[in-house]
Parts: structure tokens; C-alpha cells; sequence
């Protein structure tokens, strides 16, 4: 699997260019704080078992390093919360037909279900997707399931708080982060 420098370095490129609309739309609406410990939480978009490969390919994307992976900060939560409130009927499905077609394909190279698949073969499967994912430019409308993933995966390890303060190294000017105020509270936000 490529590194952390180099995924960051492609999601630039990939970032560079358009975010899909629901994307965007998500990440200005989405603004709830919603603290539920993962005993409590449950997917609205997405079964149990896909919350479960969605937290682990996005790991696979963002892993643990001296700071938390993409499962530690919720981007399962996230990506659930953005299909079940940002996406059309027709992107989400889109999203999990390709969810599904993971697993076919780890069932066709290592004869079972990709979470049941050893961390090498998990990481050979998805350095696949990613080239593969990467070798055209979609048309409007097409994105790869993988380019979505990882979109999804960045946006939303970085609107984290700890993506935000502790991976991007924030510095609390003019003070400390608060990822979810009301725009009444603070009136008109300035442009640098």
C-alpha cells in the first residue's frame, strides 16, 4: 500500500480538482456534533457489516501512524452520515455497488469476504482499485468506487477534529477549535 505522504500527495491531485456537489453539501450541512459512543452509534446508510469494511479500507487509506488512523476518528461515522444525508438515491447506490464489488473481487482472489482476507491480500486488492482508479478520468457522474472512497476518506479525517488540530499541525488562532458553531454566534466570517 503507498504511504501516508504519498496518499496525501494524491488526494491533492485528486482534490484539485472538483469535489462532488454532495460533498461539498455535506460538509457545510454537516455541522451536527454528534458525540455517540460506538456501542451506541448505528449506520443509517450503510449495514453494520459495510460500516465495518467502509472503517477498514478507509484505515487502509489513513493508518494509524503518531497520530489516529481513519477509524479512530470516525470516518466510517462520516461517510455513513454524508450517504445518508448528502447523497442522491443514485450515488449512494453507486457507493455501495461498489462496497460490493470489494468483496466480490476479494472473494474472487483470496476465496472469501475482504474483511476475512489477511492485511496483505486487504492491501494488494486496494493498491489494485487505486491504480485502476486513477488510470482514466471518469466522465461526469462515473466516479470510481475508490475515488469516491478515498474523497470521502480525506474529507472527512481532515474536517475532524483531531485531522484538523493534531495531523495538520492547527495552531489555535484565535482560539481553540470548535467545529460546529452557529453562524449567528460568530456574524460574518472574513476571507484571508
Amino acid at each position: 500500500m503507498i504511504d501516508r505522504r504519498e496518499a496525501l500527495r494524491r488526494a491533492a491531485l485528486l482534490l484539485g480538482g472538483a469535489l462532488a456537489a454532495p460533498t461539498v453539501a455535506g460538509v457545510l450541512a454537516g455541522c451536527e456534533a454528534r458525540r455517540v459512543p460506538d456501542g451506541a452509534w448505528k449506520p443509517r446508510a450503510l449495514t453494520p457489516d459495510q460500516a465495518n469494511l467502509v472503517a477498514t479500507i478507509a484505515d487502509h487509506i489513513l493508518p494509524e501512524t503518531d497520530t489516529p488512523g481513519a477509524r479512530a476518528v470516525g470516518v466510517h461515522r462520516f461517510i455513513d452520515a454524508m450517504l445518508a444525508e448528502s447523497y442522491p438515491a443514485e450515488d449512494r447506490e453507486r457507493f455501495l455497488a461498489g462496497l460490493a464489488d470489494v468483496d466480490a473481487r476479494a472473494r474472487r482472489t483470496c476465496g472469501r469476504a475482504f474483511l476475512q482476507c489477511a492485511t496483505t491480500d486487504q492491501r494488494a486488492l486496494l493498491v489494485h482499485l487505486d491504480r485502476e482508479a486513477f488510470a482514466t478520468m471518469p466522465g461526469p457522474g462515473e466516479a470510481h468506487f475508490f475515488r469516491t472512497m478515498k474523497k470521502l476518506t480525506l474529507v472527512g479525517y481532515y474536517t475532524s477534529e483531531i485531522g484538523a488540530t493534531r495531523e495538520l499541525h492547527h495552531a489555535p488562532v484565535p482560539g481553540r477549535f470548535d467545529g460546529c458553531v452557529p453562524l449567528a454566534e460568530i456574524g460574518r466570517a472574513w476571507a484571508v
